[in-house]
Protein backbone atom coordinates (compact mmCIF):
# COMPACT_ATOMS: atom_id res chain seq x y z
CA UNK A 1 0.00 0.00 0.00
CA UNK A 2 2.86 2.36 0.91
CA UNK A 3 4.57 1.64 -2.42
CA UNK A 4 1.36 2.48 -4.31
CA UNK A 5 0.95 5.75 -2.41
CA UNK A 6 4.59 6.67 -3.08
CA UNK A 7 4.19 5.94 -6.80
CA UNK A 8 1.01 8.02 -6.99
CA UNK A 9 2.70 10.96 -5.25
CA UNK A 10 5.71 10.76 -7.57
CA UNK A 11 3.45 10.70 -10.62
CA UNK A 12 1.59 13.75 -9.31
CA UNK A 13 4.86 15.64 -8.85
CA UNK A 14 6.02 14.77 -12.38
CA UNK A 15 2.65 15.88 -13.77
CA UNK A 16 2.76 19.13 -11.80
CA UNK A 17 6.27 19.80 -13.10
CA UNK A 18 5.13 19.26 -16.67
CA UNK A 19 2.16 21.60 -16.29
CA UNK A 20 4.35 24.22 -14.59
CA UNK A 21 6.25 24.63 -17.87
CA UNK A 22 3.06 25.59 -19.74
CA UNK A 23 0.82 28.62 -19.37
CA UNK A 24 -2.56 29.59 -20.79
CA UNK A 25 -4.24 32.93 -20.09
CA UNK A 26 -7.67 34.36 -20.76
CA UNK A 27 -7.78 38.07 -21.65
CA UNK A 28 -9.99 40.59 -23.35
CA UNK A 29 -11.27 44.11 -23.89
CA UNK A 30 -14.82 45.45 -23.49
CA UNK A 31 -15.18 48.86 -25.16
CA UNK A 32 -18.46 50.71 -25.72
CA UNK A 33 -19.54 54.31 -26.17
CA UNK A 34 -22.03 56.74 -27.66
CA UNK A 35 -21.22 58.35 -31.02
CA UNK A 36 -22.71 61.36 -32.81
CA UNK A 37 -22.00 62.18 -36.46
CA UNK A 38 -23.66 64.71 -38.76
CA UNK A 39 -24.42 64.49 -42.49
CA UNK A 40 -24.67 60.70 -42.44
CA UNK A 41 -26.39 58.94 -45.38
CA UNK A 42 -30.05 58.05 -44.86
CA UNK A 43 -32.18 55.17 -46.19
CA UNK A 44 -34.31 57.58 -48.26
CA UNK A 45 -31.30 59.60 -49.53
CA UNK A 46 -32.40 62.70 -47.68
CA UNK A 47 -30.66 65.74 -49.15
CA UNK A 48 -27.71 66.71 -47.00
CA UNK A 49 -27.96 63.55 -44.90
CA UNK A 50 -28.86 63.59 -41.22
CA UNK A 51 -27.32 63.35 -37.78
CA UNK A 52 -26.85 59.88 -36.32
CA UNK A 53 -26.57 58.99 -32.63
CA UNK A 54 -25.91 55.43 -31.56
CA UNK A 55 -24.29 53.08 -29.09
CA UNK A 56 -21.08 51.78 -30.65
CA UNK A 57 -18.66 48.98 -29.83
CA UNK A 58 -14.88 48.98 -29.95
CA UNK A 59 -14.18 52.68 -30.41
CA UNK A 60 -10.60 52.81 -29.11
CA UNK A 61 -9.91 49.06 -29.13
CA UNK A 62 -11.97 46.36 -30.78
CA UNK A 63 -13.98 44.48 -28.15
CA UNK A 64 -12.56 40.97 -27.86
CA UNK A 65 -11.79 37.93 -25.77
CA UNK A 66 -8.94 35.56 -26.31
CA UNK A 67 -6.72 32.73 -25.18
CA UNK A 68 -2.95 32.77 -25.46
CA UNK A 69 -0.47 30.24 -24.24
CA UNK A 70 3.06 28.95 -24.39
CA UNK A 71 4.98 25.79 -23.54
CA UNK A 72 8.67 25.57 -22.73
CA UNK A 73 10.14 22.99 -25.11
CA UNK A 74 13.67 23.30 -23.73
CA UNK A 75 16.81 24.81 -25.17
CA UNK A 76 15.21 28.28 -25.27
CA UNK A 77 12.44 27.10 -27.60
CA UNK A 78 8.74 27.64 -26.88
CA UNK A 79 5.53 26.51 -28.51
CA UNK A 80 2.97 29.33 -28.65
CA UNK A 81 -0.63 29.88 -29.73
CA UNK A 82 -3.21 32.66 -29.80
CA UNK A 83 -6.98 32.48 -30.37
CA UNK A 84 -8.75 35.86 -30.34
CA UNK A 85 -12.43 36.50 -31.04
CA UNK A 86 -13.90 39.93 -31.70
CA UNK A 87 -17.45 40.85 -30.70
CA UNK A 88 -19.83 43.78 -30.93
CA UNK A 89 -20.69 44.65 -27.35
CA UNK A 90 -23.62 46.85 -28.42
CA UNK A 91 -25.46 43.92 -30.04
CA UNK A 92 -23.75 40.86 -28.65
CA UNK A 93 -22.78 39.62 -32.12
CA UNK A 94 -19.53 38.27 -33.48
CA UNK A 95 -17.17 40.67 -35.27
CA UNK A 96 -14.90 40.02 -38.28
CA UNK A 97 -17.68 37.93 -39.86
CA UNK A 98 -19.64 38.96 -42.93
CA UNK A 99 -21.37 37.34 -45.89
CA UNK A 100 -20.42 33.68 -46.13
CA UNK A 101 -17.42 34.14 -43.81
CA UNK A 102 -18.21 32.75 -40.37
CA UNK A 103 -15.15 33.28 -38.19
CA UNK A 104 -15.12 32.32 -34.53
CA UNK A 105 -11.59 33.69 -33.96
CA UNK A 106 -11.58 36.48 -36.51
CA UNK A 107 -8.95 38.64 -34.82
CA UNK A 108 -6.29 35.93 -34.49
CA UNK A 109 -5.94 32.17 -34.79
CA UNK A 110 -2.38 30.91 -35.01
CA UNK A 111 0.18 28.49 -33.61
CA UNK A 112 3.95 28.71 -33.79
CA UNK A 113 7.44 28.52 -32.32
CA UNK A 114 9.46 31.14 -30.48
CA UNK A 115 13.17 31.22 -29.72
CA UNK A 116 16.24 33.45 -29.63
CA UNK A 117 16.11 33.54 -33.43
CA UNK A 118 12.60 35.08 -33.39
CA UNK A 119 9.00 33.94 -33.74
CA UNK A 120 7.39 31.91 -36.55
CA UNK A 121 3.59 31.59 -36.60
CA UNK A 122 1.01 29.99 -38.90
CA UNK A 123 -2.68 30.87 -39.22
CA UNK A 124 -4.86 33.98 -39.36
CA UNK A 125 -3.01 37.00 -38.00
CA UNK A 126 -2.45 40.73 -38.40
CA UNK A 127 -0.49 41.73 -41.48
CA UNK A 128 2.65 43.86 -41.33
CA UNK A 129 0.78 47.07 -42.22
CA UNK A 130 -1.33 46.57 -39.09
CA UNK A 131 1.75 45.98 -36.91
CA UNK A 132 3.36 49.07 -38.43
CA UNK A 133 0.33 51.30 -37.81
CA UNK A 134 0.07 50.19 -34.18
CA UNK A 135 3.47 51.79 -33.62
CA UNK A 136 3.28 54.80 -35.92
CA UNK A 137 -0.36 55.91 -36.07
CA UNK A 138 -0.86 58.43 -33.23
CA UNK A 139 -4.38 57.01 -32.72
CA UNK A 140 -3.00 53.41 -32.64
CA UNK A 141 -5.57 52.33 -35.27
CA UNK A 142 -8.55 53.20 -33.08
CA UNK A 143 -11.67 51.62 -34.55
CA UNK A 144 -13.16 55.12 -34.76
CA UNK A 145 -11.16 58.05 -36.06
CA UNK A 146 -7.70 56.86 -37.05
CA UNK A 147 -5.52 56.11 -40.07
CA UNK A 148 -7.86 53.18 -40.86
CA UNK A 149 -10.54 55.71 -41.90
CA UNK A 150 -8.25 56.96 -44.68
CA UNK A 151 -6.90 53.49 -45.52
CA UNK A 152 -8.58 50.28 -44.23
CA UNK A 153 -5.55 48.26 -45.40
CA UNK A 154 -3.61 49.68 -42.45
CA UNK A 155 -5.79 47.53 -40.17
CA UNK A 156 -5.55 44.35 -42.25
CA UNK A 157 -5.42 40.68 -41.31
CA UNK A 158 -4.50 37.68 -43.42
CA UNK A 159 -5.87 34.14 -43.47
CA UNK A 160 -3.55 31.22 -44.36
CA UNK A 161 -0.46 33.22 -43.36
CA UNK A 162 3.08 32.33 -42.36
CA UNK A 163 4.67 35.18 -40.38
CA UNK A 164 8.15 35.76 -38.99
CA UNK A 165 9.28 38.40 -36.49
CA UNK A 166 12.85 38.62 -35.23
CA UNK A 167 14.34 41.22 -32.89
CA UNK A 168 18.11 41.73 -32.75
CA UNK A 169 19.06 44.58 -30.46
CA UNK A 170 17.23 47.68 -31.64
CA UNK A 171 16.42 46.18 -35.05
CA UNK A 172 13.27 44.17 -35.74
CA UNK A 173 12.76 42.37 -39.06
CA UNK A 174 9.47 40.84 -40.16
CA UNK A 175 8.00 39.01 -43.14
CA UNK A 176 4.62 37.53 -44.07
CA UNK A 177 3.33 35.27 -46.84
CA UNK A 178 -0.33 34.34 -47.26
CA UNK A 179 -1.54 31.80 -49.81
CA UNK A 180 -4.91 33.59 -49.70
CA UNK A 181 -5.55 36.45 -47.32
CA UNK A 182 -9.34 36.16 -47.22
CA UNK A 183 -10.91 32.74 -47.63
CA UNK A 184 -9.98 29.29 -48.89
CA UNK A 185 -7.32 28.73 -51.55
CA UNK A 186 -8.53 27.84 -55.07
CA UNK A 187 -7.02 24.87 -56.90
CA UNK A 188 -5.39 25.89 -60.18
CA UNK A 189 -5.14 29.59 -59.32
CA UNK A 190 -2.55 30.30 -56.65
CA UNK A 191 -2.63 34.06 -57.28
CA UNK A 192 -6.10 34.64 -55.83
CA UNK A 193 -5.74 36.73 -52.67
CA UNK A 194 -2.02 36.07 -52.39
CA UNK A 195 -0.25 38.52 -50.06
CA UNK A 196 3.38 38.97 -49.14
CA UNK A 197 5.17 41.69 -47.25
CA UNK A 198 8.41 42.59 -45.51
CA UNK A 199 9.25 45.18 -42.89
CA UNK A 200 11.98 46.59 -40.68
CA UNK A 201 11.85 48.67 -37.52
CA UNK A 202 14.64 50.35 -35.59
CA UNK A 203 14.33 51.86 -32.13
CA UNK A 204 17.07 53.58 -30.13
CA UNK A 205 16.32 55.68 -27.07
CA UNK A 206 13.58 58.21 -27.84
CA UNK A 207 13.73 57.63 -31.61
CA UNK A 208 12.06 54.95 -33.74
CA UNK A 209 11.66 54.50 -37.49
CA UNK A 210 9.98 51.75 -39.51
CA UNK A 211 9.13 50.74 -43.07
CA UNK A 212 6.89 48.09 -44.67
CA UNK A 213 6.23 46.93 -48.23
CA UNK A 214 3.07 44.92 -48.90
CA UNK A 215 1.74 43.41 -52.13
CA UNK A 216 -1.70 41.81 -52.39
CA UNK A 217 -3.41 40.15 -55.35
CA UNK A 218 -7.12 40.49 -56.02
CA UNK A 219 -9.44 38.06 -54.22
CA UNK A 220 -11.60 37.84 -57.35
CA UNK A 221 -10.60 34.79 -59.46
CA UNK A 222 -11.41 36.79 -62.64
CA UNK A 223 -8.83 39.48 -61.80
CA UNK A 224 -6.36 37.49 -59.70
CA UNK A 225 -3.34 38.90 -61.53
CA UNK A 226 -4.28 42.45 -60.51
CA UNK A 227 -2.44 43.60 -57.43
CA UNK A 228 -2.25 46.43 -54.92
CA UNK A 229 1.12 47.64 -53.69
CA UNK A 230 1.62 49.58 -50.46
CA UNK A 231 4.87 51.02 -49.17
CA UNK A 232 5.03 53.02 -45.96
CA UNK A 233 7.62 54.67 -43.77
CA UNK A 234 7.22 56.57 -40.50
CA UNK A 235 9.04 57.70 -37.39
CA UNK A 236 8.45 58.81 -33.82
CA UNK A 237 10.43 60.90 -31.37
CA UNK A 238 9.66 61.11 -27.64
CA UNK A 239 10.86 63.82 -25.28
CA UNK A 240 9.59 64.21 -21.75
CA UNK A 241 5.80 63.62 -21.68
CA UNK A 242 5.44 64.34 -25.42
CA UNK A 243 5.76 62.17 -28.51
CA UNK A 244 5.80 63.26 -32.16
CA UNK A 245 4.64 61.13 -35.12
CA UNK A 246 5.15 61.54 -38.87
CA UNK A 247 4.48 59.09 -41.69
CA UNK A 248 3.95 58.48 -45.40
CA UNK A 249 2.22 55.70 -47.35
CA UNK A 250 2.41 55.15 -51.13
CA UNK A 251 -0.21 53.03 -52.89
CA UNK A 252 -0.43 51.76 -56.46
CA UNK A 253 -3.30 49.57 -57.62
CA UNK A 254 -3.69 47.77 -60.95
CA UNK A 255 -6.23 49.35 -63.30
CA UNK A 256 -8.58 46.41 -62.77
CA UNK A 257 -8.84 47.31 -59.07
CA UNK A 258 -9.41 51.05 -59.42
CA UNK A 259 -13.12 50.83 -58.75
CA UNK A 260 -13.20 53.02 -55.63
CA UNK A 261 -11.15 55.65 -53.87
CA UNK A 262 -9.93 53.10 -51.36
CA UNK A 263 -8.10 51.19 -54.12
CA UNK A 264 -6.81 54.05 -56.32
CA UNK A 265 -3.25 55.29 -56.63
CA UNK A 266 -2.52 57.75 -53.86
CA UNK A 267 -0.09 59.22 -51.33
CA UNK A 268 -1.15 59.40 -47.69
CA UNK A 269 0.63 61.63 -45.19
CA UNK A 270 0.09 62.06 -41.46
CA UNK A 271 1.48 64.17 -38.65
CA UNK A 272 0.52 63.98 -35.00
CA UNK A 273 1.52 64.30 -31.37
CA UNK A 274 0.68 62.74 -28.03
CA UNK A 275 1.06 64.35 -24.62
CA UNK A 276 0.86 62.74 -21.17
CA UNK A 277 -0.68 65.60 -19.18
CA UNK A 278 -0.81 63.61 -15.92
CA UNK A 279 -0.21 59.91 -15.14
CA UNK A 280 -3.93 59.41 -15.78
CA UNK A 281 -4.72 61.87 -18.61
CA UNK A 282 -3.33 61.71 -22.14
CA UNK A 283 -4.11 63.85 -25.19
CA UNK A 284 -3.57 63.11 -28.89
CA UNK A 285 -3.91 65.20 -32.05
CA UNK A 286 -3.48 64.03 -35.64
CA UNK A 287 -3.96 65.22 -39.23
CA UNK A 288 -4.22 62.75 -42.15
CA UNK A 289 -4.03 63.99 -45.75
CA UNK A 290 -4.48 61.81 -48.85
CA UNK A 291 -3.43 62.94 -52.31
CA UNK A 292 -5.08 60.96 -55.12
CA UNK A 293 -3.45 60.59 -58.53
CA UNK A 294 -6.77 59.99 -60.30
CA UNK A 295 -7.69 62.88 -62.61
CA UNK A 296 -10.41 65.10 -61.21
CA UNK A 297 -10.23 63.59 -57.73
CA UNK A 298 -9.73 65.83 -54.73
CA UNK A 299 -7.65 65.28 -51.62
CA UNK A 300 -9.52 64.51 -48.37
CA UNK A 301 -8.33 65.49 -44.90
CA UNK A 302 -9.13 63.89 -41.56
CA UNK A 303 -8.43 65.74 -38.31
CA UNK A 304 -8.67 63.90 -34.98
CA UNK A 305 -8.33 65.02 -31.37
CA UNK A 306 -8.42 62.35 -28.67
CA UNK A 307 -8.38 62.29 -24.88
CA UNK A 308 -8.12 59.33 -22.53
CA UNK A 309 -8.43 59.24 -18.74
CA UNK A 310 -7.36 56.18 -16.73
CA UNK A 311 -9.81 55.48 -13.92
CA UNK A 312 -7.66 52.51 -12.88
CA UNK A 313 -5.02 50.23 -14.39
CA UNK A 314 -7.72 48.38 -16.33
CA UNK A 315 -10.52 50.89 -16.90
CA UNK A 316 -10.40 54.18 -18.80
CA UNK A 317 -12.82 56.76 -20.18
CA UNK A 318 -12.29 58.59 -23.48
CA UNK A 319 -13.59 61.40 -25.69
CA UNK A 320 -12.55 61.61 -29.35
CA UNK A 321 -13.50 64.29 -31.88
CA UNK A 322 -13.02 64.14 -35.67
CA UNK A 323 -13.60 66.26 -38.76
CA UNK A 324 -13.44 64.96 -42.36
CA UNK A 325 -12.93 67.53 -45.13
CA UNK A 326 -13.57 66.34 -48.68
CA UNK A 327 -12.35 67.48 -52.08
CA UNK A 328 -13.89 67.06 -55.52
CA UNK A 329 -15.22 63.56 -55.99
CA UNK A 330 -14.20 62.26 -52.56
CA UNK A 331 -16.61 60.90 -49.94
CA UNK A 332 -14.57 60.41 -46.78
CA UNK A 333 -16.49 60.26 -43.52
CA UNK A 334 -14.97 60.28 -40.05
CA UNK A 335 -15.35 56.48 -40.00
CA UNK A 336 -14.18 55.84 -43.55
CA UNK A 337 -15.29 56.25 -47.13
CA UNK A 338 -18.99 56.14 -48.11
CA UNK A 339 -20.21 56.87 -44.54
CA UNK A 340 -21.17 60.45 -45.40
CA UNK A 341 -23.89 62.01 -47.56
CA UNK A 342 -22.72 62.11 -51.18
CA UNK A 343 -24.21 64.32 -53.92
CA UNK A 344 -24.99 63.04 -57.40
CA UNK A 345 -21.67 64.43 -58.64
CA UNK A 346 -19.79 62.20 -56.16
CA UNK A 347 -18.78 65.03 -53.86
CA UNK A 348 -19.09 64.05 -50.21
CA UNK A 349 -20.15 66.45 -47.47
CA UNK A 350 -17.68 67.51 -44.83
CA UNK A 351 -18.50 65.59 -41.65
CA UNK A 352 -18.00 65.95 -37.91
CA UNK A 353 -18.05 63.16 -35.33
CA UNK A 354 -17.67 62.69 -31.60
CA UNK A 355 -17.57 59.56 -29.45
CA UNK A 356 -17.46 59.23 -25.66
CA UNK A 357 -17.05 55.86 -24.03
CA UNK A 358 -15.62 53.45 -21.51
CA UNK A 359 -13.05 50.68 -21.99
CA UNK A 360 -12.22 47.83 -19.61
CA UNK A 361 -9.31 45.42 -20.07
CA UNK A 362 -9.20 42.03 -18.38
Amino acid sequence: MKIKLFAAAAAALVSAGAFAQSSVSLYGVADAGVEWVNKAPTADNKAGGASRVGLTSGNLSGSRWGLRGSEDLGGGLKGIFNLESGFNIDRGTSAQSSGDTNRLFGRAAYVGLQGQWGQLTLGRQTNLLYDFALNYDPMAIASRYSIASQDPAMAGRADNAVKYIGTFGGLTASALYSTRNDGQEIAGNNKVGREWSAGVNYAAGPFAVGAVYDQTNSNDPLTSSAKTQNATVAGTYAFGPAKLYAGYRWRNASAALETSLTSSRSNLYWLGAGYQVTPALSLTGTAYYQNYKTAGTGNPWLFVVGSDYALSKRTDAYLNLAYAKNGAGTNLGVNGFNDVFTNADGNGSNQMGAVVGLRHKF
